[in-house]
């Protein structure tokens, strides 16, 4: 593309020192705004991609991969349901729960939660809570012993530990010659689970499944089955499929579906902010016009001789091409890196902040996480350092054009 003559000169152009210093230094500032520039948008998509993954990998591992409920708001033949979805060969694992809405009062402290009535050795195989416990475990839910699992944020405001006794008040009240009144019933707190996401540490709680039964008044019944399944990207699918061969009675949904807006709107922000800090390449890689500007006029006697010596406009405007294209690929490469580099430790860099500052910069209760994770995706990093070498080749196609049309009578008129 290039000859052996242009490529020497376009090097020999980028290395030598101008005549002009300041071109010099805005040459170094447009190599290190594109630097920067790379580097910061990916470090930022990665901690976006960390965040994502992370958000839902904490999401599904709670509240599973996906779950089958009847309209009614009542599965009745549980068992029969489950052998049904686990013909299909992408489901991996079914358990049945009940859920339900309550408040949980410790001395004078009340806090509404989510009751999830579990069979602990079959919950094991769908989620991943059992692996976030920091005190007792899900061994601990015996049928008819009333005990209790909570989140390590609820445990805190509550001010409740390991075998501390808490009131669970249901919604649906005992009708009395009095009233309503409310059913009242006492757990035994067996266990304290940290999942790191502040709404579920505040809010969940587990009890065994018939336990829940007879809190809820469900009789035999449970509020439907969670699945685990192969691959959590593919649940859609699965979703169609068990659709097909389930009563119509009966709903699935997934992942996405109970998150769909949250999701939705983390992707449309990683898309805005993709564009937003591409700008920001852009805006570095279009200062080489400037450079390249500056350049030509302070090369013009250059120029003209190796005119008159039989160069070619072709020839003129590849050598400035070359010059501008090197100090953008110079600058992608090492924003590249750098960003890499941030991506990775990332992570390390805000805990050290946060250590040195001795404040908490990534709040759980606002962010669902507490801490700043961070996922490098290859073709994140190709599409930005492609989209910055091409920004960079554009920026040098006006000031290139303008040095091959140099006049060399008029540019050794003066000299």
């Amino acid at each position: 593309m290039f000859s052996k003559f242009e490529l020497m000169l376009g090097l020999r152009y980028l290395k030598a020192k101008q005549k002009n210093s300041f071109v010099s230094f805005i040459s170094l500032v447009s190599i290190t705004g594109i630097a920067l520039g790379v580097a910061t948008l990916i470090t930022v998509l990665s901690v976006m991609n960390g965040f994502q993954h992370e958000i839902r990998q904490k999401i599904v591992g709670v509240s599973s991969h996906m779950q089958i409920m009847d309209a009614s708001g009542k599965l009745i033949n549980w068992q029969g349901v489950a052998k049904t979805v686990a013909n299909n060969k992408e489901v991996l694992a079914s358990a049945p729960y009940v859920d339900g809405q309550a408040l949980v009062s410790f001395d004078s402290n009340v806090s509404g939660v989510m009751v999830r009535g579990i069979v602990p050795n079959i919950e094991k195989t769908v989620e991943d809570t059992n692996k976030s416990m920091v005190r007792g475990g899900f061994d601990s839910l015996v049928s008819g012993k009333f005990n209790m699992i909570i989140g390590q944020d609820l445990s805190r405001s509550l001010g409740v530990g390991l075998g501390d006794k808490i009131t669970v008040i249901t919604p649906d009240g005992q009708s009395t010659p009095a009233g309503m009144i409310p059913r009242l019933k006492r757990f035994t707190v067996t266990g304290v689970f940290n999942t790191h996401m502040y709404e579920y540490d505040s809010m969940l709680v587990f009890i065994d499944l018939k336990d829940a039964q007879v809190l809820f008044k469900m009789d035999n019944n449970v509020s439907g089955i969670r699945l685990k399944v192969n691959d959590i990207m593919q649940t859609q699918v699965i979703k169609q499929q068990l659709g097909k061969v389930l009563p119509d009675n009966l709903l699935a949904s997934d992942w996405i579906d109970q998150h769909r807006n949250y999701f939705s709107a983390v992707e449309l922000e990683k898309k805005m902010m993709f564009v937003i800090l591409t700008l920001i390449v852009a805006v570095a890689a279009f200062n080489l016009v400037s450079t390249l500007v500056m350049s030509v006029n302070d090369k013009k006697a250059d120029i003209a001789i190796l005119r008159t010596m039989g160069a070619s406009k072709k020839n003129i405007m590849n050598i400035f091409m070359l010059q501008g294209g090197l100090s953008g690929i110079i600058g992608t490469i090492s924003g590249t890196v750098l960003g890499l580099l941030l991506a990775t430790y990332i992570g390390r860099i805000v805990h050290f902040a946060e250590s040195l500052l001795g404040v908490k910069l990534i709040n759980g209760d606002v962010y669902l996480i507490d801490s700043l994770p961070s996922k490098i995706i290859v073709s994140d990093v190709l599409s930005i350092f492609c989209i910055s070498i091409v920004l960079s080749i554009l920026a040098t196609i006006y000031p290139s054009r303008k040095a091959a049309n140099t006049d060399p009578v008029e540019a050794l008129r003066y000299e």
